[in-house]
């Protein structure tokens, strides 16, 4: 892959004070102990970089960041993992604003004046993050062993359980043990489900002649009311009947109807999975703006393009009367001021979405979630 930026970067064979590594590590496996090996060696210290943190367990990201933190400090010898700083990063589906957060995360451990180096190698289109950083070295290694984490989550939640014994060799030892203790949880239960789920809904698009599209939509509706002279900010949202994100917190929404149009399938998905008793003059005065969310990666359903349709009703005397139905098993006014403290128990890049419209602090709400679970 060719650089595109026009900044010099040092050569890879200097060694730096800080050894950057950025991944998913879901789970760890020996492809990504080479990596940390070889930082280790060219580094005083490692900062690794542990992306889609506070995201709520799916089959593709089914641990904690703190669970991973613990796989990598577990893999190392006492000596090595003293050197080790693991700072989590969530998933924006916003490049410069990922980016910047990464750079945020590293530099809080680097020392002013201090080497930094990325550690990587390119393995297909999805490694193309490399090239963001211009001004730490880039150390590009070849690839390390014939590992990928999506074939070891296969095994591990695959129709038959978890077959540790095809994972042995693939994994560090420590890893292994965490993954067979892991998987008397129910969150494992869940997972396996889930995984089941979306291997039925791929089986199913398999014969199609070209990789599917997928048009949905989605309402994020907003509501103020008035207790005394205080002003409640509160958006309807559902939790989700069935999988995948059964359980989890969602913008009411669906797929595109053939025949309606993207304000049509809005209305018709709202009415369905919240009752929701505001008349369509209403919601179309409400109607603030339609932003299109379209991430490659925002669904592992498939690629799915969604309209997120906001509305704001302004200040009302009581909330509209809501309550699930159809995809939803529940329809709820949730009030802005707990949403960040929610983000680990949402649907895909719901969070994400809410983010752009509304005032979260994210950085509090990160501080609070880990705080809970230390």
């Amino acid at each position: 892959m060719q650089e595109t930026d026009t900044v010099d970067r040092p050569t890879a064979d200097e060694r730096v004070h800080t050894a950057v590594l950025i991944g998913r590590f879901q789970p760890l496996h020996n492809g990504h102990m080479a990596l940390l090996q070889a930082a280790l060696a060219r580094a005083e210290q490692i900062v690794v970089v542990l992306g889609s943190a506070w995201q709520a367990p799916n089959p593709k990201n089914p641990f904690s960041w703190q669970e991973r933190a613990r796989m990598l400090r577990e893999a190392l010898d006492p000596a090595d993992a003293a050197r080790l700083h693991c700072v989590p990063v969530r998933d924006y589906y916003n490049e410069p604003r990922w980016v910047q957060a990464v750079q945020q995360a590293v530099q809080a451990h680097v020392p002013e004046g201090a080497s930094v180096g990325l550690v990587g190698h390119f393995k297909d289109a999805t490694s193309s993050y490399l090239a963001r950083f211009p001004h730490w070295q880039l150390i590009s290694l070849p690839r390390l062993g014939q590992f990928d984490a999506t074939p070891l989550r296969d095994i591990y939640f695959g129709e038959d359980g978890a077959d540790l014994a095809s994972l042995a060799d693939q994994v560090p030892t420590s890893t292994l043990d965490f993954l067979r203790q892991w998987a008397l949880t129910p969150t494992y239960a869940h997972m396996c489900e889930e995984w089941r789920m979306l291997a039925r809904y791929r089986r199913a698009w398999a014969d199609a002649p070209y990789p599917p599209v997928f048009v949905t939509v989605d309402a994020l509706l907003r509501c103020r009311t008035l207790a005394g002279e205080e002003e409640q900010d509160q958006v309807l949202l559902i939790r989700r009947g069935h999988a995948p994100g059964q359980g989890l917190w969602a913008l009411p929404g669906g797929f595109l109807e053939p025949r309606d149009t993207l304000w049509q399938s809005c209305l018709r998905e709202l009415r369905e999975e919240t009752c929701a008793t505001v008349s369509e003059a209403d919601l179309q005065a409400a109607l603030q703006n339609v932003q299109v969310f379209d991430h490659p990666d925002r669904s592992l359903r498939g690629r799915t393009i969604t309209h997120v349709h906001y509305l704001d009703l302004g200040v009302l005397p009581t909330l509209p009367s809501v309550q699930g139905g159809d995809d939803a098993a529940v329809a709820r006014w949730v009030p802005v001021a707990q949403l960040a403290h929610m983000e680990t128990g949402f649907f895909e890049d719901h969070f994400q979405i809410l983010a752009q419209f509304l005032p979260l602090d994210l950085q509090q709400a990160a501080a609070d979630m880990d705080a809970k679970i230390g």
